[in-house]
């Protein structure tokens, strides 16, 4: 068993659109006004309110230019929110939907076919160990199975290092 965490947007990522910043396709984000559901905010993983200002942006959840870095449209509260902090919780923007895209990336950011599948939300986190568990599987990304839009990210809880006590086996 792989015991996974649910990962926002970094809050550095959100710190620069909140401060001017450009998206990824180099234009500044749009400000619009949310309408209520459908709206959701990837730095706190909470929907928008109705009447709140939110900013729409292109995101490449990626490092790097290359062949498999999706981007797309994104969701922002256009005043600063709280980053998500409880990650071993799915978070409430993953409850909006009847299912996602759930897919696994390897180390080196590309796809890993075969393992996209639209996930209902009660086995988002059964799928997400499943597929974590893959020694060739770094993260997955849950999208929207309706616009494969980035929701969130799910990683490995990694197991602290053991400290080195000098002591002998």
């Amino acid at each position: 068993m792989t015991a996974i965490r649910f990962v926002a947007m970094p809050t550095t990522d959100a710190e620069y659109l909140w401060n001017g910043g450009r998206d990824a396709y180099d234009r500044l984000p749009e400000t619009i006004v949310s309408d209520g559901p459908g709206h959701p905010c990837r730095h706190c993983l909470q929907n928008i309110d109705a009447g709140e200002e939110l900013l729409v942006f292109a995101y490449r959840p990626f490092p790097e230019l290359q062949p498999y870095a999706e981007t797309g449209p994104v969701f922002l509260h256009k005043q600063a929110c709280t980053r998500y902090a409880a990650e071993e919780i799915m978070p409430p923007v993953l409850t909006t939907s009847r299912d996602f895209i759930v897919r696994g990336y390897s180390e080196n950011d590309r796809i890993v076919y075969g393992t996209g599948a639209v996930t209902e939300i009660a086995d988002i986190p059964a799928y997400g160990e499943k597929l974590l568990a893959r020694p060739d599987i770094a993260y997955v990304h849950v999208r929207s199975a309706r616009n494969n839009c980035f929701q969130c990210r799910i990683d490995k809880v990694r197991a602290p290092a053991l400290a080195d006590t000098g002591a002998l086996s």
